[in-house]
């Protein structure tokens, strides 16, 4: 039996410092510095699904043909364990060599120094492989200390059935025709009139470490929550307002079910494959279930946009840890993970984005309709290096606590939008050591 991806719904999202070191830094060895036979053991945990698993058995497989006497032994974990088990690894000084780590994550692993710092173990061109978005998620200080192996982003699929009967009859097909927030108030209100009151226009997928996602509406806004020193709190500003104003109306207006809170035990997605809501925030990784579990027609759109385009910066890094036996190999399987025929076979049959320019130029067809790759792509181009650079930020673990308890005051508990101002910009302060 397959591995639903809906226990994944509030893993995923965002990545690292403003445009920190988007381009080779200073001091990479050249290429073809490191040495030309690998031999030894590495140790590698992750989690995933059965199509991710099976992506990174067979990037192991072909790393050790490509490099003989070499063994990776791959530790398969659940995802509710992974990181209790890093933690205790790492205390106890014997983590794996290379693990699976969220962008969200990777700041508090890298700003504690638990992390390999790569600047002298990858080529002096290595960065030019991935978008600037992605080369910014894994940046510590100006230095790399992880590849970004894949990436996710929201979009909005819809039951077109439901839309249809509300009068919604076309959705757009470009990120630049992207519904405006009142363009999409507009749509959410003729659903919300064509609906039972037992039925709901959308549901946000912002649950649990999720609520990093709510962050693209203040993307959106042109706003940001960290300044450029990723310490200061920058949500204090019109865009962090209407941010949080926008999203209030969604429980106010009854445009989303009560019970879709961040801190709500029920996912997003859940709501939208029982049809209770029209419209649902997700990511690549849902097509596979969706394509499973949905017993109506439905498709994708774009996430809205407001002074500009935005969206989540989700996926995952590969990174070795401090402590790796053999950091030269630790490292040749990181780059080797990230080459273009690697990368693409994982992403087209996991449903993920690929972090490499050249595939983001040239495009992919995932396996599960692949029809709508091209919207996800189109989105993830949304994002910028500066967004996705405060998320992985050292201090984002503690933020993530902040937005949680912030978020839910202001949408179950009637918290004002200035009170919530206040609280975020006092807890990131906090979080930050500002």
């Amino acid at each position: 039996m397959d591995l639903t991806r809906r226990r994944f719904l509030a893993a995923g999202t965002a990545a690292v410092a403003a445009p920190l070191a988007l381009s080779a830094c200073g001091g990479f060895a050249p290429a073809g510095s490191q040495a030309s036979q690998a031999a030894g053991t590495l140790s590698f945990t992750t989690w995933g699904t059965d199509a991710e698993l099976a992506g990174f058995r067979a990037v192991i497989a072909a790393f050790q043909q490509a490099n003989p006497g070499t063994t990776v032994n791959l530790n398969a974990v659940p995802y509710e364990q992974m990181f209790s088990n890093i933690d205790a690894q790492i205390q106890a000084g014997n983590p794996p060599d290379v693990f699976r780590v969220p962008y969200y994550t990777f700041g508090s692993y890298a700003g504690a120094g638990q992390l390999l710092d790569l600047s002298t173990l990858l080529a002096q061109d290595f960065s030019g492989r991935f978008t600037e978005q992605a080369w910014a998620a894994v940046q510590n200080g100006g230095k790399p200390y992880g590849v970004p192996h894949h990436t996710d982003t929201s979009v909005i699929l819809y039951n077109k059935t439901l839309l249809d009967a509300a009068g919604v009859t076309s959705v757009p097909n470009s990120p630049e025709e992207a519904w405006t927030w009142d363009q999409l108030l507009e749509v959410a209100g003729k659903l919300r009139s064509s609906l039972p009151g037992s039925k709901f226009p959308m549901a946000y997928n912002w649950q649990g470490n999720g609520v990093t996602r709510w962050l693209s509406l203040l993307f959106q806004a042109d706003g940001r929550f960290l300044a450029e020193d990723l310490k200061a709190p920058a949500v204090d500003s019109d865009a962090g307002r209407a941010a949080v104003d926008f999203s209030k109306r969604f429980f106010a207006d009854k445009l989303v079910p009560a019970n879709d809170s961040v801190k709500s035990t029920t996912y997003a997605a859940d709501t939208w494959y029982s049809q209770t809501s029209a419209m649902v925030w997700g990511g690549a990784f849902m097509l596979p279930d969706a394509d499973k579990t949905a017993s109506f027609e439905w498709g994708a759109t774009y996430a809205p946009r407001k002074v500009r385009g935005g969206g989540d910066f989700g996926g995952n890094a590969l990174v070795a840890t401090a402590k790796a036996k053999d950091p030269a190999l630790a490292a040749k399987f990181l780059t080797f993970a990230t080459e273009a025929e690697q990368q693409r076979d994982f992403c087209v049959a996991a449903s993920l984005l690929p972090t490499r320019a050249d595939l983001v130029q040239d495009g992919i067809e995932f396996t599960v309709r692949g029809d709508l790759t091209k919207v996800f792509l189109g989105q993830a181009r949304q994002v910028r290096a500066s967004d996705s650079g405060q998320v992985a930020s050292p201090s984002m673990s503690k933020i993530i606590t902040v937005l949680k308890d912030q978020l839910e005051q202001a949408f179950v508990g009637g918290q004002s939008t200035e009170d919530t101002i206040a609280g975020l910009s006092k807890g990131i302060a906090g979080a930050t050591g500002a």
